[in-house]
């Protein structure tokens, strides 16, 4: 017998979606374009969207799970084929060559881009013969992952890129060794402080620390722990000489300049810093309680730019104040913890990555973004999931999640 689809999920879904809808009409409004059924208005057309998504949940929860499973792959090149695709037709816009034109509407291939690759890597994962212990299967498993990211690099789409990282954790459930993690968390580490601090002091401070391993920490030292101390060092070194150069010749000069702004190498509040600068006043003038439902005035007086798609949560901040944004905060942390106990409670294997996958992918969009308009990160551009104004990724995140919900639907059942 089939399972009812989770409603603790649904409703969670739903007060995220309608109270991301109020938010952009508080960011778009205007008094004489107030009418809720506008459709020249961003706010109308968002009704529309969330419309068209919720017609493509309904279509989701009536397929058989076993299409999503079965067709995974043919969903994987499909949508490979349309991210080559737009490399070729897609106009530049804001800097990026990640939208087709379809007249009346723009769609992003990217967004779509993340379910189709969580499906691929679920597929692949829940084969009977996968072990990750295989070198094999890890090589496969990052192809599957770095096609379309790098697809979507060309696109000039960094932050939609940066998303794909988050499979890492789907993967470390399955088995991948938590040294990969140490080494992702100490490279990032290392990015940071090499452009702050002088090369040659963070390899003195990298040599210390590889002598207080070998002749301090360790009790006993071997010929293998040598080997390793100094290949470690001799990496670590070699990256560190590196970032200079990555970060030259690999990001894009708007981007390099908001990481200075960021890290306070550049203080720029008319220029590169002028949104995040903007933010952050909008943010604190809500103080505890907020000014009111449209009564921001740095939102009514269009301060903030992208205020009704990535910057959206300073318009929570303003209007509704410490304690809507931690009840916004609340809701996403209330969600993905929905999903981690679905995706345990699953039989299949196949529906346990997927939904750990789903988890991963919305927990790095939150993150980012939220984290981008506090300015405690540096803007990247990418929406806040189910609340950002934008047809594209609110039908790829709606897909995305009920995909997933249509699977624990048929938890029992092998897929």
């Amino acid at each position: 017998m089939e399972n009812k689809i989770d409603w603790i999920s649904l409703l969670l879904y739903a007060l995220i979606l309608v109270f991301g809808w109020l938010n952009i009409y508080a960011a778009c409004y205007d008094e004489s374009h107030a009418a809720v059924f506008d459709f020249s208005t961003k706010h109308g057309k968002q009704i529309i969207w969330i419309g068209i998504s919720l017609l493509f949940a309904l279509g989701i929860t009536l397929i058989s799970p076993k299409v999503f499973s079965q067709g995974a792959y043919l969903i994987y090149f499909a949508m490979l084929g349309l991210l080559v695709v737009t490399l070729f037709v897609a106009s530049v816009t804001k800097g990026g060559q990640s939208w087709i034109d379809f007249g009346s509407f723009k769609l992003q291939p990217s967004e779509f881009a993340k379910f189709a690759t969580a499906l691929a890597l679920a597929k692949y994962m829940s084969a009977p013969d996968i072990d990750y212990r295989q070198n094999r299967t890890k090589l496969l498993s990052w192809t599957i992952i770095l096609i379309p990211a790098v697809l979507i690099l060309l696109q000039h789409d960094t932050g939609s890129a940066l998303v794909f990282a988050g499979f890492i954790f789907p993967l470390y459930r399955e088995g991948l060794s938590p040294k990969i993690l140490v080494i992702g968390l100490v490279a990032i580490v290392l990015f940071v402080v090499a452009l702050l601090v002088n090369r040659f002091i963070i390899v003195g401070a990298l040599l210390l620390c590889g002598l207080f391993y070998l002749f301090v920490w360790l009790n006993k030292r071997t010929r293998k722990h040598y080997i390793w101390v100094t290949v470690a060092l001799l990496a670590c070194s070699l990256y560190t000489f590196s970032v200079d150069f990555a970060f030259q010749n690999i990001l894009q000069p708007h981007q390099r300049d908001r990481i200075y702004v960021l890290l306070g190498k550049t203080t720029d509040t008319k220029g590169t810093g002028y949104n995040v600068y903007q933010s952050k006043i909008a943010i604190g003038s809500g103080s505890v309680f907020g000014k009111g439902f449209l009564n921001g005035t740095i939102t009514k007086a269009d301060f903030v730019p992208e205020q009704e798609t990535d910057f959206i949560f300073c318009t929570v901040g303003e209007e509704w104040g410490f304690f809507g944004s931690v009840a916004v905060i609340a809701l996403y942390v209330m969600l993905l913890l929905r999903l981690v106990t679905l995706a345990e409670r699953q039989y299949s294997r196949f529906s346990r990555f997927y939904g750990y996958s789903v988890v991963s992918i919305l927990f790095i969009h939150v993150f980012i973004n939220v984290g981008m308009v506090l300015g405690l990160l540096p803007v990247i551009g990418i929406p806040l999931p189910f609340f950002s104004y934008g047809g594209s990724s609110l039908m790829a995140f709606t897909i995305l999640l009920f995909i997933f919900l249509r699977q624990d639907q048929e938890r029992t059942k092998p897929i």
